[in-house]
């Protein structure tokens, strides 16, 4: 029997404990129930460390706060280490002990305290970790739950004694229970690391420009740094990435990888890349995650058990279909997550938010870090973690980041819901109350930006953010006691009272790179506080990895990116190579022509005879695209004015999904004649589109791409103008000289692919535009009359 245990002990030795946090032990275990979402506590998505913190400093010196506590045991053979932070101890003058817990909560307290003994068993676990590591604690411990009702301000306590043996009993219940999916992730991390260390690149040799790109990648994660890269369209970004980010994870150097992008076609380029990798016998478990409306099984997306039959006892299930879907898929799509869903009737959303905990890497949105609102709390609410973010197309992430973190209220939507707000009851009269005081700010608003004859910005009021406060609180009682309302009310006030808690949550972030803003649009009002740099923030939610890997094709230039997306001094930039032949791509500048807009009225008919000049010697199809929907509209009246036998198409603002595929579909291979479709700059067909071969032969780009003047844009300006004296081209040149360059990556895709981009604008000449251009462009030519278009294309 001594031999025996002298094994396992050394076996067990050898293995390296598996880290886990208290509250995904207890959640994940003690769960049960329903999804209900119609209202739940918004508190948890905008408040809470700053209701802990004011909670904490009122307390005495006996109060610790924020106790780092941390456990290593051994389940069923398998070492884990339990982790977890108590909001506070309080040691009293006899010695004796409390373990606080603290809640805050924008519900009545009565609602929360029904959730107490999920909140208890968190606390449970605190107190026998404390008591373990200060064995002289008394035998006796006591735990108190504070629930802080966040626009009352009231506190309540409640507190339960209980002994060292009853906690001891209950914590190993919870983690008797937990013994499987621990042995779960033991095996499949030895399986996991043993396959990656065998995984060599899938092909026999590397594209120009993909070794360095790998080897930075993994220089960068091994440093614990942020990796910004310009890599031009065919060089194998996704799988230059992937693959070091792989082999780090097989060295102990990455917990897990997310990688992140603004659009569904590149997440599929990520499942493509471990797919590839998983021919080579990579056992690796990857996730891709959609949003809940994307992925719901039902025709609503109405999240509550009188609604939804996957919602009515999800937690029930739950357990059971992870372990079904983990034991039997490693590369879970969105499709592959609505049929394990559908077989065990769970929520597909909640589902594959489970599955990304037991997952290796995380295919998603942006939203999935970065939203204040929408970001995986289960990852990114405790202490940072050896994660690795790759982010793709990182050239869409400042703006992205700038508009979560704005936010937006309007007179209209206010006054939406006092007219139809009907009910006698004290909640609506409460609620109608806060909306006529709302009403009068706004028409007060009103009167004096009219005065001063146009938009305005303003200092952060104190005053409007009270009254929105107020209209919170009061939506909280109504949204409680009137579940069984008019959908359409029910969820118009429910959105209502989500924007008042990102407003008010922005309140709390409004600093000097913040901006108050006031404009009108027509009758309304409209109050936004605008993110001006997003810089500091995507700095501080980078900070949950240890490293990040940006990268794009057009992350041009590179100091203002980095400048832009969170980096430090000591963070490497690099610029590689395009892979294709200069020779496959007819690169012309036509200078001749100005479309600044004090010109823009002279250039219609010389844009319109350029395009069918530069159109006309070779038959194909061809993308012209334009800064603005009227400035397309304009010269496309003037083209199929003078070539009406020309084939052509146009992009409108109002086309749906179908609309766009459509649209694509009839760039065929196979068109006998010229098809040339017009578009817009920046839009959905200016990049993230794939039309390899004789899909698409050329691009004609109209303009600089400048953004369209606005308040938010010359704001932009002023900021940056203060900062660093640069702020024309942070809000207009380098953003619009990025749509450019995306809009001719659409022309070579592959090797093979041969054709022509037509920059028109009289300011491609200049220095500062030149600098801008890519190295693979350095063969273009400039000419200054559409004449020339057709011997550069002969």
């Amino acid at each position: 029997m001594t031999i025996i245990n002298s094994v396992v002990n050394e076996w067990v030795r050898r293995i390296k404990p598996i880290k886990i946090s208290v509250r995904k032990i207890v959640e994940f275990i003690l769960r049960e129930g329903n999804i209900d979402s119609r209202y739940f506590d918004a508190s948890a998505m905008y408040s809470g460390t700053a209701a802990h913190k004011k909670i904490q400093s009122q307390m005495s010196a006996q109060y610790k706060k924020e106790i780092s506590l941390s456990y290593e045991t051994i389940i069923d053979t398998i070492p884990i280490i339990i982790q977890g932070r108590a909001d506070g101890i309080i040691t009293d003058e006899n010695g004796y002990i409390t373990v606080d817990e603290i809640k805050s909560t924008t519900l009545p307290l009565d609602y929360i305290y029904s959730q107490h003994q999920l909140h208890m068993a968190q606390a449970k676990f605190y107190a026998y970790m404390y008591c373990i590591k200060n064995p002289d604690t008394s035998p006796e411990i006591k735990i108190q739950l504070t629930y802080y009702q966040l626009e009352s301000e009231e506190i309540r306590r409640h507190i339960w004694d209980f002994s060292f043996g009853s906690l001891k009993a209950f914590v190993y219940d919870v983690l008797n229970k937990y013994a499987k999916w621990i042995h779960f992730e033991t095996n499949w991390k030895q399986t996991r690391d043993a396959s990656i260390v065998s995984m060599t690149f899938p092909f026999a040799t590397y594209r120009r420009g993909q070794r360095e790109l790998a080897v930075a990648t993994y220089r960068s994660i091994t440093n614990e740094k942020k990796l910004y890269v310009s890599a031009p369209t065919g060089i194998g970004k996704t799988l230059a990435t992937v693959f070091p980010a792989i082999k780090t994870m097989g060295e102990s150097k990455a917990e897990k990888i997310f990688y992140l992008t603004a659009k569904t076609i590149t997440r599929t380029v990520a499942e493509d890349a471990v797919k590839l990798l998983s021919q080579q016998n990579l056992q690796f478990k990857s996730i891709t995650l959609r949003a809940k409306e994307k992925i719901c099984i039902n025709h609503e997306c109405i999240c509550s058990p009188e609604h939804c039959p996957q919602a009515k006892g999800h937690y029930d299930r739950i357990n059971d279909a992870l372990e079904d879907i983990l034991n039997t898929v490693n590369i879970i799509t969105p499709e592959t997550t609505k049929d394990f869903a559908k077989k065990h009737a769970v929520c597909p959303h909640e589902f594959g938010l489970d599955c990304s905990l037991w997952s290796d890497m995380v295919i998603g949105d942006y939203n999935h870090l970065f939203d204040p609102g929408a970001y995986l709390r289960r990852f990114f609410n405790d202490e940072p973690h050896d994660y690795v973010f790759l982010i793709d197309e990182a050239h869409n992430l400042a703006d992205r980041v700038r508009d979560m973190y704005s936010t937006t209220l309007n007179k209209h939507s206010f006054s939406r819901i006092r007219k139809a707000l009907k009910d006698k009851n004290q909640y609506a009269a409460k609620v109608r109350k806060t909306l006529r005081q709302l009403d009068a700010y706004f028409t007060d608003l009103r009167k004096d930006v009219n005065e001063k004859r146009g938009s305005s910005f303003a200092e952060f009021d104190a005053v409007f953010k009270m009254l929105v406060m107020q209209f919170i609180d009061a939506a909280d009682a109504w949204l409680l006691e009137n579940k069984d309302q008019t959908p359409e009310l029910y969820s118009d006030l429910l959105n209502l009272y989500f924007e008042c808690m990102k407003f008010q949550a922005a309140c709390e972030r409004y600093d000097e790179h913040y901006e108050n803003m006031i404009e009108m649009m027509g009758k309304d009002v409209i109050i936004t506080l605008f993110c001006l740099d997003p810089s500091k923030i995507i700095e501080s939610k980078l900070k949950q990895g240890k490293s990040t890997i940006m990268f794009s094709a057009t992350l041009t230039p590179l100091p203002y990116f980095k400048n832009i997306l969170g980096g430090a001094s000591d963070d490497t930039a690099i610029a590689l190579p395009s892979p294709f032949e200069p020779s496959h791509l007819n690169l012309m500048a036509h200078i001749g022509i100005s479309t600044k807009y004090t010109d823009r009225q002279h250039s219609y008919v010389p844009i319109a005879h350029a395009i069918y000049a530069a159109t006309e010697q070779q038959k194909g199809n061809y993308f012209v695209f334009f800064s603005s929907y009227e400035y397309m509209n304009l010269v496309f009246e003037q083209f199929t004015h003078f070539y009406p036998q020309t084939h052509t198409l146009q992009q409108t603002s109002a086309m749906t999904e179908e609309d766009r595929h459509d649209f694509l579909k009839q760039f065929d291979e196979n068109n006998k004649e010229t098809l040339i479709g017009f578009t817009v700059l920046g839009g959905v067909f200016s990049e993230g589109i794939d039309l390899r071969g004789n899909r698409l032969i050329g691009s004609i780009i109209i303009g600089v791409g400048i953004p369209m003047i606005s308040l938010r844009q010359e704001r932009i300006m002023h900021y940056f103008n203060k900062k660093n004296e640069n702020g024309y081209d942070y809000a207009y040149t380098f953003p619009g000289m990025n749509k450019v360059l995306q809009a001719a990556g659409r022309v070579i895709r592959t090797e093979e692919d041969k054709g022509m981009v037509l920059l028109i604008d009289d300011r491609y000449v200049a220095a500062k535009y030149k600098g801008m251009m890519p190295p693979h462009w350095h063969h273009i030519q400039f000419i200054r009359n559409s004449d020339a278009l057709v011997r550069s294309n002969h």
